[in-house]
């Protein structure tokens, strides 16, 4: 049994309440007494124990602190390293300040202060009322610095005697643009900057390229012409999208133009002296040979999108039965169909059973087709055949009482098990005369007003 020794009471201490006598026993002698008062716990003995030494004993493993060099106190918490410049360590707050107001030395070097001054519980509007620096300048300083730190990196390899370039007053508003991308795109980038003596605005348009180069791939036609870890054939793409785009056909050869001037590969080269001889012939009024006129960069059906409120404030809505692209034909066809419908009362019965359903507000072409009309939805609009499909969810509402392909139409078929929409144009140049279904309209999701306010920033 393991007895713990506890502090003694001060004899003139009096006990609060007086416990009941207890019951005579035998007699212990006091010597053995104290010894018991005196024991401390060293150890928890576990069941089976005996004498020390013995057998029987199992103690818990016992792990001595670990001990300070000669001389030094064991610390074990260090603080992190201070992300101010050495230079900057000794200043009190006075001078610290002193140094933003006065903008003194280079910006990446008192660019830390302000997030100094962050931690110390300073806000942005304090630190613009105390250095007149303004939150947004502020923001851009840090990340700026931020960016800079990396390309010092082993990962970006960036060389450091092209550093300087950015030390000059406008380098922070250089170097934020590029936030968005690693620190090996963010070396690349800023290589090209340097290269082609970029502002802000080109910086911008350059970082935004190199991040959704990667999404295109199998989504753009030529996407795969141009090389990925190259800047100027991100930006090059970029401009060879804004391309296919263009209505005018003037416009679509200015963007043409501009992508060949950073293209860096040869095959990315080729693809763009093809399109632009394709643009020119059609500028000349000359025949441009099947497939070579980009009708692919503007869908052949009406794309709409919903607005918030528009089906409750709709005259006439419609219920449709709703599947997924993964469903295949077989669910297609099997989605309930319009049996009768109740003008006066708006009653609609149908056929069968069904789980999802969507309203959507009584469009002419969609009315028309209401017996047989359906709403396919696609996770990602950007499998859509036209360029200027986005990334977001869709509901494409087809006819299934249509399946015979016509060239200016576009159609829903199945492929590995998925339905997909593609053009009547290119389902004839394949030999496919019947379809699944014949699309009416595709409906993109409400935007939300701020979002498509700010829709040209990178943010």
């Amino acid at each position: 049994m393991l007895s713990l020794s506890h502090p003694h009471t001060h004899p003139a201490a009096a006990p609060r309440h007086q416990r009941a006598p207890r019951p005579a026993v035998a007699a212990t002698p006091a010597s053995c007494r104290r010894r018991a008062s005196h024991i401390a716990a060293s150890a928890i003995l576990l069941p089976g124990g005996g004498s020390t030494g013995g057998r029987g004993d199992r103690k818990l493993p016992f792990t001595p602190p670990p001990m300070a060099p000669p001389g030094q106190l064991y610390q074990p918490f260090h603080p992190p390293p201070s992300p101010l410049p050495s230079k900057f360590r000794t200043l009190d707050l006075t001078q610290r300040l002193e140094v933003l107001r006065e903008r003194l030395g280079q910006w990446h070097e008192y660019a830390p202060l302000i997030s100094a001054l962050s931690r110390d519980g300073f806000t942005p509007s304090s630190i613009e009322e105390a250095t007149s620096i303004t939150g947004v300048e502020q923001n851009c300083l840090v990340v700026a610095s931020q960016v800079r730190d990396s390309l010092l990196s082993e990962t970006a390899a960036f060389p450091p005697d092209l550093l300087p370039y950015f030390d000059s007053y406008g380098g922070p508003d250089l170097l934020y643009e590029l936030r968005f991308l690693n620190a090996r795109q963010r070396a690349d980038a800023a290589k090209h900057a340097i290269d082609y003596r970029l502002e802000p605005k080109g910086v911008r348009e350059l970082a935004r390229s190199m991040k959704d180069f990667p999404r295109r791939r199998a989504v753009d036609e030529g996407w795969e012409a141009f090389d990925g870890a190259s800047p100027g054939d991100c930006l090059a793409f970029a401009r060879f999208r804004q391309s296919r785009e263009a209505i005018d056909v003037d416009d679509r050869i200015a963007e043409l133009n501009r992508a060949l001037q950073v293209v860096a590969t040869e095959t990315a080269r080729a693809r763009l002296e093809l399109e632009m001889e394709r643009a020119r012939k059609k500028a000349a009024g000359e025949e441009v040979e099947e497939g070579e006129d980009d009708t692919a960069s503007r869908p052949a059906v009406n794309v709409v999108r919903l607005q918030y409120g528009e089906v409750a404030e709709a005259s006439t809505v419609l219920l449709l039965p709703v599947v997924r692209e993964t469903d295949g034909v077989a669910a297609m066809e099997s989605a309930p169909r319009r049996t009768k419908t109740d003008v006066d009362l708006g009653i609609v019965e149908v056929d069968k059973a069904w789980a999802r359903w969507a309203v959507v507000p009584g469009w002419g072409p969609v009315a028309a087709a209401a017996e047989e009309a359906v709403a396919i939805e696609l996770a990602d609009g950007r499998r859509l055949p036209w360029r200027t499909a986005e990334e977001e969810p869709v509901l494409v509402i087809a006819n299934r009482g249509q399946k015979e392909v016509a060239e200016q139409g576009s159609y829903v078929l199945e492929k590995e098990g998925r339905l997909v929409v593609e053009r009547g144009r290119k389902l004839a140049e394949q030999g496919i005369t019947v379809a699944a279904a014949e699309v009416l309209i595709v409906v993109r999701p409400p935007r939300d007003e701020d979002e498509m306010i700010s829709d040209e920033e990178w943010d």
